[in-house]
Order: C-alpha cells, then structure tokens, then sequence
C-alpha cells in the first residue's frame, strides 16, 4: 500500500456534488416555496462544475486517492462525465413538474446524493468504501420512488424497498465473506490473496456481491423489481432509477472483475456471460406485449444490461473491453433518458396507443422518439450502434462468440416492441393523452437526441480517449 493520500482535489466533482446537497438541503429550510427553484439551480451548477473538473482530471495521469481507496483513472473520469451528464438531464425533467411543491428542494437534494452514490461506487477500490457508496446510492433511490405518496408510487417504493434491503444483506455478507477468504479490502491486494483462498469461500462471497450489484443495475436474476417501480414512479424519477444507478454499479462490477476476478480459480468470465445473456433475453420477452410506456421501457432497460455486460465479461480476455464498456455506458444513458424525456413531455400518455398521432402533433418531438427508440436499438448512426459494435467484437475477441451471436439474435427481436411504440407515433389520428405538456422536458429530449447522434458520429476520438490507463 502507497502512503496515505488526502487531498480532497483528487475527489473535486463528488465534492462539489455533496456540498450542493448539504447547501441545497439548507437552502431549502429557509428558502419560500416559490423560490425553492434555487436548490435545481445549485444543483445544475454542481453538476456543470464536476464535469468540468472531471474533464481536467482526465488528462491527468491515473492515481489513486486515500491510501489506494478511490481510483482516479479512465473509467472513473469516464463514469463521473456520464452520471453528471445524466443528472443534468433527470434535473432538466424535473423542473416543470417540481415547481412550487412542497418538497421541492428535497427531491433535488435526493437526487444529487444517489448520483453521489453512484460515483463513488464507480471510482471506489476498496470494498468497505463500496458498501457505503451502495448504500449512499440506494437509500435516496427509494424515498424518490415513493416521493409522490400515492397508491402508486408507495407500492413502487415499497417492492424496491424490500427487494434492496434483502440483496443489500446478501451483497455486505459477500464482502465479508471475500473478506475473511482474502484477508484485505482493497481490490489489488484482494485480487492477489484470493488466487490462494479456498475455493468455496471465493464463491460465496462473490455470488453475494454479484446479487448486490446487479440488483442496483438491474440485471437479471435480481431484476423483479424493475417494472413495478418505474411504472409506479412520476417519469422524471423512473428516467433516475433505470440509468445513473446502473452506471456506478456497472463500472464497479467492471473494476471487480479486472482487479479483484481475473486471474482466479472461478469462472468468473462465464458466470457475468451467462447473466448477460438471461439479462438481454429475458428482458426482451418481457417488453414484447407491454402496453404501458414506462413498464415498455422496464424490461427494455433489463436488457440493455445483458448488452451492457458483454464487455464486463471479457475484461481480463480483450483489450477492446474497457472502450467498448464504457462507450456503450454513455451511449445507453444518453439515448434511454432522451425516451424518457418524451415520457415526461407528455404526462398525460400513458400507453403506447396514447402516442397515436404525435408525429402530426408534435413533429420534433416524434422525431426524438422515433431516433431514441431505434437508437436502443443499435440503428446507425446513434451511439448505441457504435456501442453495440465495440461490445460484440469485445466478446468475439474474447473467446465467447456464441454470446456475440445471442446478443445480435436479441437486437433484431427487440425491434418489435420499439416498432410496437413507433407505429402509433408516426400514424394518423389523435388522442387526448397529446394534449400540452412540459416544454422544458422537450428541450431535454432534443438535447439528448443530439447528443446520441452527435456521439455516434464522433465515436472514432471519444473511443480513443476512452482507451486510457486504469489505477493498478
């Protein structure tokens, strides 16, 4: 272990962000209701000052901070770029919606600490620090479910609730399993110690962390409580809860395997190819004959995870891996939270036959929905195009073709159900559910359909970025 190291600058955007916060929350008991707009501000201000200094410190050489316990480094630079970046979008969707409730100031507050979590839990090397990050981005994550306090939302609240509390035991009882068979927390030392650790105990200890981080990412078998909680969640929150969660838990997976998995006896490889491959069929059949957007929606996100484990898979296998993971990463938050902003643009439709007759209606905004459908889609030339791509050569490369095969049968299936949600859009007639909607949520979405096709146009320099060092 290097000697301590804390300098607070090394972790300058979680600063900012955690500072907005505890400012926010302050700000929030003394500001008047009509003014508690202020707090989304400081909030959009946090965000816009991390990515900038996330964007500085990814020029920098990769470091690590505090003792070796948070990485500064390609995927945490990636990481915290694209979680602010999808906070700025969730805040975007928030504000017409939020104006003058009464606990205005406190959903912003929320969400800034689950995309806190989030953070953390990407930049983190230490599994003590992991833990509490999955915690910071849990907690926040339910009251925002059940934030509305009606049927609803507390039903929504209460499954994600339940579901949460149990896996989280199951992932603290593998770290401290892993614990006892390695002996250390920090990812580089673990790694070492459990290339001689009884078999058995690496087992358990990382099927009870693999349990923790794929039910914050959403991922299949832990993935139950994904459609009832984003159908019962208000659309601003479920656009959260199917995005900036899954991004730090995904790169802390992504940095598991590469530090703490590769090299061990077990089959860790396989085991995340399996997954991924239950993750993205599995979710496609369950989106086939959904009627309502936001459950639609659901199961598309369950899997995007399955594509979005490719690359984790094959980590210690291809050097394609790191680019194409998080690549794809910015690609799907990009593209998934431009559908959502659609949703939130029209509170009052529901299902898909409530979109009949937007391309008439509301051309800019059809058209944002038809690039972002058919972007998840991996159509050129949005970013998850590119992002497939790299994802699928990655697992080629990494020895696991018939995965590569299987994620390519899963595209084409899930073009029926966007196809399902498109036709109605761009087909004639008209339906109440179009009436006037939220216009700053429509500025978001042509926002973030620009940016997935701005991004998939650009894909050869952000890959080349993208291929940085990563903390040892």
């Amino acid at each position: 272990m290097t000697e301590m190291n804390e300098n607070p600058l090394d972790l300058l955007p979680e600063v900012l962000l955690a500072a907005s916060a505890v400012l926010g929350l302050l700000l929030g008991s003394w500001l008047p209701r009509a003014r508690q707009w202020a707090v989304g501000l400081l909030a959009v201000v946090a965000c816009v000052a991390g990515i900038v200094a996330a964007s500085v410190a990814a020029t920098e050489p990769a470091t690590t901070a505090f003792g070796e316990a948070f990485a500064v480094d390609t995927v945490t630079g990636a990481s915290r770029i694209v979680v602010l970046g999808g906070t700025l979008l969730v805040l975007g969707v928030s504000f017409r919606p939020l104006r003058g409730h009464p606990r205005e100031s406190e959903f912003y507050v929320l969400v800034q600490l689950a995309a806190l979590g989030a953070l953390m839990m990407a930049g983190t090397q230490d599994l003590l620090l992991f833990a509490a990050a999955y915690l910071l981005a849990s907690i926040p994550a339910y009251t925002l479910a059940g934030f509305r306090k009606d049927g609803p939302g507390t039903e929504a609240a209460l499954k994600f609730y339940v579901v949460g509390a149990l896996l989280g035991v199951l992932l603290l009882a593998g770290v401290t399993v892993l614990y006892a068979a390695g002996r250390a927390t920090l990812y580089p030392m673990l790694g070492d110690a459990l290339r001689v650790a009884p078999e058995p105990l690496v087992a358990v200890g990382a099927i009870g962390l693999l349990a923790g981080v794929l039910f914050k990412a959403g991922g299949v078998p832990a993935h139950f409580w994904v459609p009832d909680a984003v159908q019962g969640s208000s659309a601003p929150v479920a656009a959260l809860l199917t995005t900036l969660p899954k991004i730090g838990a995904l790169a802390a997976l992504f940095r598991v395997g590469d530090a703490v998995f590769a090299g061990s006896s077990l089959p860790w490889p396989a085991l995340i190819a399996v997954l991924a491959a239950a993750s993205m069929t599995l979710g496609n059949l369950g989106a086939f004959f959904q009627q309502d957007v936001k459950r639609l929606l659901a199961y598309s996100t369950i899997s995007q995870v399955g594509y979005l484990l490719l690359p984790v898979a094959v980590v210690d296998r291809s050097d394609l891996a790191q680019q194409a993971f998080l690549y794809y990463l910015a690609a799907y938050t990009v593209t998934n939270l431009g559908a959502f902003a659609v949703v939130c643009a029209l509170p009052h439709a529901h299902t898909l036959d409530d979109y009949r007759g937007l391309a008439k209606d509301h051309p800019l905004l059809a058209a944002s929905l038809v690039i972002c459908l058919l972007g998840l889609v991996g159509t050129p030339p949005t970013a998850v195009f590119l992002g497939k791509l790299q994802a699928f050569s990655a697992v080629f490369d990494g020895g696991y073709a018939w995965l590569a095969v299987l994620a390519a049968v899963n595209t084409v299936a899930s073009l029926f159900y966007y196809l399902r949600w498109i036709v109605p859009a761009v087909s004639r007639g008209a339906s109440p559910g179009l009436a006037e909607g939220d216009r700053t949520a429509r500025v978001v979405a042509y926002a973030a359909t620009v940016i997935s096709v701005g991004l998939g146009l650009a894909g050869g320099p952000v890959l080349d970025a993208l291929a940085g060092p990563v903390s040892p």
